[in-house]
């Protein structure tokens, strides 16, 4: 079985960047305290990279 990514919402996205904000819709976050799974692939990764200030990720199996 794929690795995957928890990937939680720590802080907002208000006085962000237009492309952050589009980044975690993408992802699936809508509020702080939002948790998804994402399968653990380079989209993703670089999805994470682009907010990385913004989300705590954990590798889960």
């Amino acid at each position: 079985m794929a690795a995957r990514l928890k990937v939680t919402q720590i802080k907002s996205k208000i006085s962000e960047k237009q492309n952050q904000r589009d980044t975690l819709r993408s992802l699936g976050l809508k509020r702080i305290g939002d948790v998804v799974v994402r399968e653990d692939n380079l989209q993703n990764r670089g999805y994470v990279r682009t907010v990385a200030h913004l989300v705590k990720v954990e590798e889960i199996d």
